[in-house]
């Protein structure tokens, strides 16, 4: 039985780093904010981000070098003017970030900054390999010192448009809401079991958000394009679905077949690598897992110690606690799906082909076009959940 219905300004429905992003902007836009999440409010994939955040800010980087990376990554299908305002608004979504109390990784006066796949400069900023569960820490802390209401544990069941507005239903409650900011991610753990495959994703990333946006009117793009992660865990066991950071192959590991023989360039974007692994073992070239899975190595060796420490201390640990040392012997690896490319179309303030219906984070489509580069994702989330939060909110007092 549904309780008496909610009322808010903006309804944002998701906790990762783009709702919780959305919320946080759009209450401080003087909106009021409900945040509704699947589970509980520190449940999603961001937090699960290990590798880190892109921005431009080394002597020989631009934005404008950044975003011709991200059109060339996207093999020239995302859309441009998106890509423009992602990478532009970077540095300032580092530094509010920072102004959360994100505190990057430094040295020498600056920011530690690595190259990921991809990318033609070093500009990947870190907090060690946990730097999603640091950002969605800090825009979470700042939800919940402000005047929002989170509704845990109450997933969006539907959503249908109203005079000035929209009512969803969230769980047991009923919202009435101005706008709506939908910040509910993918669906790549549900494609994967449906596959028999293995995700690096959280169990609520089952994707009803966008086929309810899809049945009010919503136009999505590239929704095939799902993305393996090159470097999922294949074993121990216990690893299996892990996302191995790419910043592994940033500070100097290498892909190496069965004859340990180097067989693609172990810093190319995403598909490329995840192909070139497929390819491999279809050749007959991989290596197999003790429980009959597909492999290859992925040789952990190379990286400096002091490197591993600083930026890798997380996955040095799971490794080690199941008895392998990723800097004494190559670890196992296999592609692992990863992230939903394509979703709801959205223009530069995030609002969809909807009018009072936004979107941010994987659920929108466009900024990556049908690859996304290692990086760009929390990016995204802070650039456009800010936009949406305060776009939501601009049009919620308006109305």
């Amino acid at each position: 039985m549904l309780a008496i219905a909610l009322s808010f300004d903006v309804l944002v429905i998701g906790s990762g780093a783009s709702g919780l992003a959305a919320a946080v902007s759009a209450e401080r836009a003087g909106a009021r904010v409900a945040l509704a999440a699947k589970g509980s409010l520190q449940s999603c994939n961001s937090a699960k981000a290990q590798g880190g955040i892109q921005a431009a800010f080394g002597e020989d980087d631009s934005p404008e070098q950044h975003a011709e990376d991200v059109w060339k990554s996207s093999h020239e299908t995302a859309d441009r003017a998106l890509v423009t305002i992602l990478t532009s608004e970077a540095p300032s979504a580092i530094h509010r970030l920072e102004e959360l109390g994100v505190a990057f990784t430094r040295e020498n006066g600056g920011y530690r900054l690595a190259r990921c796949g991809g990318a033609t400069r070093k500009r990947l900023l870190q907090v060690g390999d946990r730097t999603g569960h640091a950002i969605t820490t800090a825009l979470r802390e700042a939800f919940e010192a402000g005047s929002g209401t989170g509704l845990p544990k109450s997933p969006l069941v539907s959503l249908e448009p109203r005079e000035n507005g929209w009512c969803a239903r969230c769980g047991e409650h009923l919202v009435l809401a101005s706008t709506v900011v939908l910040a509910a991610g993918g669906r790549c753990f549900k494609e994967a079991s449906e596959r028999g495959e293995l995700s690096t994703n959280h169990p609520g990333a089952t994707g009803e958000a966008t086929l309810i946006a899809v049945g009010v009117g919503a136009r999505a793009r590239d929704l095939d394009a799902l993305q393996y992660h090159p470097n999922g865990g294949a074993w121990p066991a216990n690893m299996q679905g892990y996302s191995i950071p790419e910043t592994t192959r940033a500070y100097g590991a290498v892909l190496l077949n069965a004859k340990r023989e180097e067989f693609t360039d172990s810093l190319a974007p995403r598909d490329t690598l995840s192909q070139a692994i497929f390819d491999e073992v279809e050749k007959g070239n991989g290596v197999e897992t003790p429980d009959g899975r597909p492999a290859v190595y992925l040789d952990t060796t190379r990286i400096p110690e002091r490197d591993a420490e600083i930026s890798l201390p997380y996955m040095l640990r799971r490794y080690r606690s199941g008895g392998i040392d990723p800097l004494r012997e190559p670890i196992l690896t296999y592609p692992v799906l990863h992230y939903q490319n394509g979703g709801l179309v959205i223009d530069e303030h995030a609002e969809t082909t909807v009018e009072g219906l936004y979107a941010c984070g994987e659920i929108a489509g466009g900024t990556h076009g049908r690859n996304r580069m290692m990086g760009n994702s929390l990016l995204e989330c802070c650039v456009f959940g800010r936009r949406a939060g305060r776009a939501a909110a601009e049009k919620a007092k308006a109305a």
